[in-house]
C-alpha cells in the first residue's frame, strides 16, 4: 500500500465545421463513349438556358464556398482543444493523464491487465504502461495502409469501446481520449507488445514520424504511452504537479481491486511531500479509501461498504458510507462519485440512485420499527453528514462532455438503487442498535431541517409586521428565504423604476436615500444613530457586528443595484464596506451580488442592443452595428430607465448579469485595503490612487 506520509486521497480531478461542398461530376471524356449511347440534341427551345459566368472574383468579406473550411485529422482538436478537455489550464493539461490512465484502467476493468505503471521524469515526460492486451498492430481494414494503432492515435471517434465487444465496460466512450492526447502533445511514443513482437510508432503533435516499426522479437503484453504536452497548447513552462498526478493514480487503485499500479516520479520534480515510489494496491477498494480519508474522526455507526454485481449482465456497484456528528473537516458531508473508474466531480444519475437507495432504505427501517418520524426523512437529510464513495460499472454510459464531470445514464440510477437496497436492508437489520443510532440521528437532522424552515418564516412574518416602511421596503411575497432577493437601490426614483420591474413573489426593493455611512471611519455611537444601516439591517432580519448570524438573513441573495456613473460606484463601495465590516458572513458564503446595468443603449431602426460601459459601446459599434446609422442614449440613472427596460438589462434572472462579491484575497490585504480606500487618513487614499492610477493627459486646455 502507499505511504503514510502520502496526500490525502480523492481530489476529483477528475468539448467540426461542415462539410466540403461536393464536387460537380466531370463531364465524360467523348474518346471513352460509345456512338451508340449518345443522346440525341434537344430542341433549342428546350435547353435550359445557360448560368452567367461571373466576371469577376467574390469581393472581399464576401461568405462563399471557399469561405467553407474543413479541418482534417486532428486539426479540430488543436484549433479547439477546449471542446474536447474543457480549456487549457491546469485541470485540462491533466486531464491527458487522465485519458491515458482511463484507457489502461479499462484494460484492468476487462480482467487483461494487472500492473499499471506511471512515470514522471525529470524532463517532464509522462509514461503510462500497462501489461493488458496491447493496443492492435494490424493493418486496418477501413484504412488501407495504415495500422490499428495509428488510426486509434490519429483518428477522431476510433477505438475498440462502440461495440462492447473488447470491453462490457469503459471509462472511453467517444473514440478520441487518446487522440486528443496526442494531438496535444509536442511529442508522442508509443510501445506495444504483441502477437510474439514489440512494436513503436512515434508523433508529433498528432502527425506521425514514421510507419509503425517491429522492433524485436517479445513475449511480453501491454502497451506503453509517453508523452510530453505542447507548449505552443498549454503555453511556455506548463508541466504536470506530481502531487496532482499521485492522487489520480492512487484514486485509480482504490476504484478496481484487481489492479496494482506504481508511480515513480524523478525527485527534482518534486516540490513538496509528494514520494518518489510508490505502490497501489487495496484489496478492499472503497472501504480502504473511506478509512483512510476519515482516518479518527468520530462516527455514528461503522462504515457501511460492499460491492454488487449484476447478474448476467454488465454492470456493478460499489460504495463505502459513514456518517460523523461533527462533519468532515471543513465540509458538513461529502459524496465522491466514479463511472468506469471515471470522476464525476458534478455527481450525476449514479449519485440519485445512491441517495434513493439510503432514504428509501431507512424509512422501510423506520417503519418496520414503528418509527413515524421516519417519514420526514429527506435525501438532504441523509447526506448531510455523510461521507461518502460511490462507483458504478455500466455498459454504454452517458456523461455531459468529453470531460465526462457529470453522469446522465438513466439506467445508473436503477442499478445502483436496486443492487444496494439488499445489502442496506441486512445491514440495517442485522445490527439493530447502530441501525436505531443512525435512524436518530437522520430524524434529527430532519426536525433541525424543518424547524430552520419554520424559524424563517416566522422571522420573515414578525419582520414584515415590525417593518412597516410603507415609503421603504417593498417587500415580496413568498415566506421562505428560498430564492428571494433583496434590491438595494439608490434612491427614491430607482426604487419606483424598480418595484415596477420586479416579480412580487421573489423580489424585494430597499430604496437608500443617498449615500450611506462610511462604516470604515465612523465610530460606533454614529453607527447605532443611523437610520439608514438600521432600516437596512431591520430590512435583512439581522443584527450586524457581534451578533450577526447567517441563518437569520430573510433573503437568499442580497443585491447593491446602484447607478452605472461615479456616484453610483461610491455608494456601492460604502455597502460592500458596510457588508464586510458589519456582516462578512454573507461575502464569505456567497449571498451578495452587484447589479449590472447598462450605460448605454444604442439602437438602429428596429435594432437594440444595451452597452454596460463605453468600451463595450464601442465594441457594439464595430461589429452589430458597423455600418449602420445609430442613435445612442446614456442613461444618466436608473430612475431614468423604463420599468420594461430595467427589468429586461438588471432584474430579470433569465437575461441578467450579476456579479458575485467575492474576497479572493487573505482577511489581513483585503482589512489593509479597506483600510486605506475607506479609512480616515485622506493621504493613503491618495498615495494609492498615485501608485494605481493610469493617467494620460493630452491637449490640456488651460
Amino acid at each position: 500500500m502507499g505511504p503514510n506520509a502520502a496526500p490525502s486521497l480523492f481530489d476529483d480531478l477528475p468539448e467540426p465545421q461542415g462539410p466540403a461542398p461536393a464536387a460537380a461530376p466531370s463531364a465524360p471524356d467523348p474518346a471513352l463513349t460509345p456512338q451508340a449511347a449518345a443522346p440525341k440534341p434537344e430542341p433549342e427551345a428546350a435547353r435550359p438556358a445557360a448560368p452567367a459566368t461571373p466576371s469577376a472574383p467574390p469581393l472581399a468579406g464576401s461568405y462563399s464556398a471557399s469561405s467553407i473550411e474543413v479541418l482534417e485529422g486532428l486539426e479540430p482538436v488543436r484549433k479547439r482543444p477546449g471542446m474536447y478537455i474543457g480549456g487549457t489550464d491546469e485541470r485540462a493539461l491533466h486531464h491527458l493523464f487522465a485519458e491515458v490512465l482511463d484507457n489502461a484502467m479499462d484494460e484492468a476493468v476487462a480482467r487483461h491487465a494487472k500492473l499499471i505503471t506511471v512515470d514522471l521524469d525529470a524532463e517532464g515526460w509522462l509514461s503510462v504502461k500497462d501489461d493488458g492486451r496491447g493496443i492492435p498492430v494490424d493493418p486496418h481494414p477501413k484504412h488501407p495502409g495504415k495500422s490499428a494503432l495509428e488510426v486509434v492515435m490519429t483518428v477522431l471517434h476510433s477505438g475498440g469501446k462502440f461495440s462492447g465487444k473488447a470491453y462490457e465496460t469503459s471509462g472511453g466512450l467517444h473514440g478520441v481520449g487518446v487522440s486528443v492526447v496526442n494531438a496535444l502533445s509536442e511529442r508522442l511514443d508509443v510501445t506495444v507488445w504483441r502477437d510474439g513482437h514489440e512494436w513503436k510508432q512515434s508523433f508529433s503533435r498528432g502527425l506521425p514520424l514514421g510507419p509503425i516499426a517491429q522492433v524485436q522479437p517479445s513475449k511480453k503484453k501491454g502497451t506503453l504511452i509517453r508523452f510530453k504536452p505542447d507548449e505552443e497548447i498549454f503555453g511556455v513552462g506548463a508541466a504536470f504537479k506530481p502531487a496532482r498526478l499521485f492522487r489520480m493514480a492512487r484514486s485509480k487503485a482504490y476504484l478496481f481491486r484487481g489492479v496494482e499500479i506504481r508511480w515513480t516520479c524523478a525527485a527534482e520534480r518534486i516540490t513538496d511531500h509528494t514520494p518518489t515510489e510508490a505502490v497501489f494496491h487495496f484489496p478492499n477498494g472503497l472501504a480502504d479509501a473511506l478509512s483512510e480519508r476519515i482516518g479518527e474522526l468520530e462516527t455514528v455507526t461503522p462504515a457501511f461498504a460492499g460491492r454488487v454485481e449484476r447478474k448476467g449482465e454488465a454492470g456493478a456497484v460499489e460504495w463505502a458510507v459513514t456518517w460523523s456528528p461533527i462533519g468532515f473537516g471543513e465540509a458538513d458531508g461529502f459524496v465522491s462519485s466514479y463511472c468506469n473508474t471515471v470522476s464525476t466531480p458534478d455527481g450525476g444519475t449514479h449519485e440519485a440512485g445512491f441517495r434513493a437507495a439510503l432514504v428509501k432504505g431507512l424509512k422501510a427501517y423506520g417503519e418496520l420499527t414503528n418509527e413515524k418520524r421516519a417519514g420526514l426523512i429527506t435525501a438532504e437529510d441523509v447526506i448531510a453528514n455523510a461521507g461518502a464513495l460511490i462507483s458504478v460499472f455500466v455498459r454504454n454510459p452517458e456523461f455531459q462532455g468529453q470531460t465526462k464531470d457529470r453522469l446522465s445514464s438513466p439506467d445508473a440510477q436503477r442499478l445502483v438503487e436496486q443492487l444496494m437496497r439488499d445489502p442496506l436492508d441486512h445491514w440495517l437489520t442485522e445490527s439493530p442498535k447502530q441501525a436505531n443510532t443512525l435512524l436518530g440521528f437522520v430524524i434529527e437532522r430532519a426536525e433541525d431541517r424543518l424547524k430552520r424552515r419554520k424559524d424563517k418564516e416566522v422571522q420573515r412574518a414578525q419582520a414584515t409586521r415590525k417593518l412597516r416602511l410603507p415609503g421603504k421596503l417593498s417587500d415580496c411575497s413568498r415566506q421562505s428565504a428560498n430564492g428571494t432577493e433583496l434590491f438595494i437601490v439608490e434612491g427614491d426614483s430607482a426604487g419606483g423604476s424598480a418595484k415596477q420591474a420586479r416579480d412580487r413573489t421573489t423580489q424585494a426593493i430597499l430604496p437608500l436615500r443617498g449615500k450611506i455611512l462610511n462604516v470604515a471611519s465612523a465610530t460606533a455611537d454614529k453607527l447605532r444613530a443611523n437610520i439608514e444601516l438600521s432600516d437596512l439591517a431591520l430590512a435583512l432580519g439581522v443584527q450586524p457586528g457581534s451578533r450577526f448570524n447567517i441563518d437569520d438573513l430573510r433573503y437568499e441573495r442580497i443585491v447593491i443595484m446602484t447607478d452605472a456613473d461615479v456616484d453610483g460606484a461610491h455608494i456601492a463601495a460604502l455597502l460592500i464596506t458596510f457588508f464586510y465590516r458589519s456582516m462578512p458572513e454573507t461575502i464569505r458564503q456567497g449571498r451578495l451580488f452587484m447589479a449590472l446595468p447598462p450605460l448605454y443603449r444604442i439602437s438602429a431602426g428596429p435594432l437594440s442592443e444595451y452597452a454596460r460601459d463605453d468600451a463595450h459601446r464601442d465594441e457594439l459599434l464595430a461589429t452589430v452595428f458597423k455600418g449602420k446609422k445609430v442613435e445612442i442614449g446614456r442613461f444618466k440613472g436608473l430612475g431614468e430607465m423604463m420599468a420594461s427596460q430595467l427589468k429586461e438589462t438588471t432584474m430579470d434572472p433569465k437575461k441578467r448579469t450579476l456579479a458575485r462579491v467575492t474576497v479572493p484575497a487573505s482577511e489581513e490585504e483585503i482589512e489593509d485595503l479597506v483600510e486605506r480606500l475607506m479609512g480616515k487618513k485622506a493621504e493613503a487614499r491618495f498615495q494609492f490612487i498615485q501608485d494605481n492610477a493610469q493617467f494620460a493627459v493630452a491637449d490640456l486646455d488651460v
